[in-house]
């Protein structure tokens, strides 16, 4: 599970949060949102080890991500940790299965096993048969297709998605929203989606607003 305990972040005499407090079970996708400025990408940030907190503890799978080494948290975030961005980030120069595969390659898992894992990943997020395509070939649902294959294929305990569809249009929006939910839920991976759309919130289990006095449930998605 993801626990997060008494967490107060600064940045000089700007306090960005404090004795902010939040508990996510495998299999469970929660959306956060709030309102420009409040702190969700330094909540990300901290979530995914990037940064460390004032005080406060944030656990996940026993390990304390704010007592930890920065290798121990390049780790974590490697073989614990998979991510969706809003602008994609694949790599051009490889193709649609090179890139989803590199999770795999930077773990040294064989060569027979990544093949395996990366087709079926393709598979279930219908792009089995694009693995030789380039991403310059890809219309922008395939290619955050390609991130959330990318994002899921090393069985993470945690998927951070920011702003994953904020590029996209309504449809493709719905078809990356629900691909998702559903590889979530079938990994018994821990979700979080940060987003500033309320459609795309109502899509998770629950819905958290952040705001400068902490996390509350939030009743606008309900």
């Amino acid at each position: 599970m993801l626990s997060v305990t008494h967490l107060t972040k600064r940045y000089g005499a700007r306090t960005v949060f404090d004795n902010l407090n939040l508990s996510i079970q495998p299999g469970e996708y929660i959306a956060i949102i709030g309102e420009s400025g409040v702190g969700k990408s330094t909540l990300l940030n901290l979530l995914a080890g990037l940064d460390v907190p004032d005080a406060g503890d944030i656990t996940l799978d026993g390990a304390n991500l704010a007592t930890q080494s920065d290798d121990a948290r390049t780790h974590i975030r490697r073989t614990r940790m998979g991510f969706v961005f809003q602008a994609f980030h694949v790599l051009p120069y490889l193709t649609v299965a090179g890139n989803v595969e590199l999770p795999l390659l930077l773990q040294k898992v064989a060569a027979n096993e990544r093949l395996e894992r990366t087709h079926a990943m393709l598979t279930a997020v219908g792009l089995a048969d694009r693995g030789a395509s380039f991403p310059r070939e890809l219309s922008g649902g395939e290619l955050q297709r390609v991130a959330v294959a990318r994002a899921l294929i090393h069985r993470p305990k945690l998927v951070l998605a920011d702003e994953p569809t904020g590029n996209l249009d309504p449809e493709r929006a719905a078809e990356i929203l629900q691909l998702l939910k559903d590889t979530i839920a079938r990994e018994q991976a821990i979700g979080i989606l940060v987003t500033h759309s309320t459609l795309a919130a109502q899509t998770t289990q629950r819905t958290l607003r952040l705001t400068r006095d902490g996390l509350f449930a939030d009743k606008s998605t309900t």
